[in-house]
């Protein structure tokens, strides 16, 4: 009987040790595509293509009807790994590969902050931040696992750009075959069944799909005969990411962590030629523009029994996910750098409205910015923005008229009566012109020139000294 009890005690004893191992932290999945359109997967009304993955975790959770980015990658996964406007970090604009700048060194990561709060990070998929200096690359800004690639608009099947290879892991060269969006989901899911005993992970998946160069392994297009060009492979691009998404969701139900884990989804900025092969609904233009097709976006929060199911239509940005994920995994947001983001857990959880007053986003150049505030943007040097990319004219032209010099080449729209910004109110309503303007300029009062410009003067100052 005493050999019985002792028995039973170790058991118990056991038992709480391997409770007390399972991190009550929540792992936190973030997915981000590449150039999705808005209106291109099922629970945002899609009808020709099939995301039932997606569709799925979507109507699970809280489907972010306004959640807003920067209008191309970089800037955006700047946003999102700094909790900081493009204004304060000076990536307006995409970091080309093996271009002389990227993400700050100064900036404290999402990756560098949750491996503080007792994190293990992983980067799988594509990075996009700078990578000319090892200082700049995954494993030095906060990841303890990267793979995938460094740059943008890779080959899917040979993994080259411009006649570079570029596929990595953990920042080393390394040769895999096979389609990169197979790849990615394959080492996401390793990540999950690898995961650290006793530590939350936070895996951090940017797929390249389904961005240029438009490839997808002939099977993916069966389904789509009635579509054609450009459009039908896309489609199959969209549903093989669809694909690998469930694989990740059904690593996390194997592994048995997918009731804590928070999986958060979103694109990188509104779909690119919008029309002829993304769609981004009723909103005006698309990639590339500060109008809401490129920067509003697809997006959803999902974590059964934690963020009430439905649609959540509240203005948030892609800066918001550093503080809320941070103080939800218990971490600090003391740091040298001011956030720009604010926590948005109330409004995912509590129907709480959005804690900002106003939203900035900024175009590939400091003075090509917009801001909403309320129901009202305002914008300034969108024309030239990219309009051309969606087929519109650029505004300002069919705008000017008789605009006056306070709203010359300023654009302003309500929202809530014209969602797809075609009537330009800033000759009508100069005072609510000029308020948003006087709030805008107070946002961009501490702007940082673009990296661009600060890595070709740093350039240009070496070669003066050398010389």
């Amino acid at each position: 009987m005493k050999h019985i009890i002792t028995f039973l005690a170790s058991l118990c004893l056991f038992a709480g040790h391997a409770v007390a191992a399972e991190p009550s932290k929540p792992n936190i999945v973030f997915i981000l595509a590449d150039d999705l359109g808005r209106t291109d997967v099922g629970f945002m009304g899609c009808k020709e293509i099939h995301t039932p993955h997606l569709d799925k975790l979507a109507t699970a959770g809280a489907v972010l009807d306004e959640h807003y980015v920067q209008p191309v990658c970089s800037p955006t996964r700047a946003a999102l790994m700094t909790g900081r406007y493009a204004a304060h970090t000076g990536v307006y604009t995409i970091v080309r590969p093996h271009a002389r700048w990227g993400l700050p060194l100064e900036e404290r990561t999402l990756a560098q902050a949750l491996r503080e709060a007792g994190y293990e990070t992983a980067i799988v998929g594509k990075w996009h931040l700078g990578e000319f200096e090892e200082a700049y690359r995954p494993t030095r800004r906060g990841f303890d696992h990267q793979y995938g690639h460094w740059f943008g608009a890779i080959d899917y099947f040979t993994h080259v750009r411009d006649n570079m290879h570029d596929w990595h892991r953990d920042d080393q060269p390394c040769n895999y075959e096979g389609y990169s969006t197979h790849l990615i989901a394959k080492e996401a899911c390793r990540r999950i069944r690898e995961k650290q005993p006793g530590k939350p992970l936070f895996l951090y998946l940017p797929f390249n799909a389904v961005h240029g160069p438009h490839q997808v392994p002939e099977s993916y297009l069966a389904a789509y005969d009635k579509l054609t060009g450009t459009r039908r492979t896309y489609a199959g691009m969209l549903s093989a990411m669809d694909e690998a998404i469930g694989q990740v969701v059904a690593a996390l139900e194997e592994k048995g962590l997918k009731q804590n884990t928070l999986i958060i989804f979103s694109s990188d900025n509104g779909g690119p030629n919008p029309g002829r092969i993304t769609t981004n609904g009723p909103l005006r233009a698309g990639k590339g523009t500060i109008y809401e097709g490129g920067i509003r976006v697809c997006a959803f929060a999902s974590w059964p029994g934690h963020i009430p199911a439905g649609t959540i239509k509240e203005p948030i940005h892609a800066v918001d996910w550093y503080p809320t994920l941070l103080k939800l995994a218990g971490g600090t947001l003391e740091q040298k750098l001011p956030l720009d983001g604010l926590d948005i857990w109330p409004v995912l959880t509590q129907g709480a409205k959005s804690p900002h007053d106003a939203l900035l986003f900024c175009g590939g150049r400091p003075e090509q910015a917009a801001i909403r505030m309320g129901d009202w943007k305002l914008l300034v040097g969108a024309s030239g923005a990219g309009a051309e990319e969606s087929g519109d004219k650029p505004a300002g032209k069919r705008a000017r008229g008789k605009a006056s010099r306070v709203t010359q080449g300023v654009e302003l729209y309500n929202l809530a009566d014209d969602i797809a910004e075609k009537k330009n109110l800033a000759d009508s309503q100069p005072e609510k012109a000029k308020e948003l303007r006087a709030k805008l300029d107070a946002l961009l009062k501490n702007a940082v020139p673009s990296g661009v410009v600060q890595a070709d003067t740093a350039t240009a100052t070496k070669r003066r000294k050398q010389k």
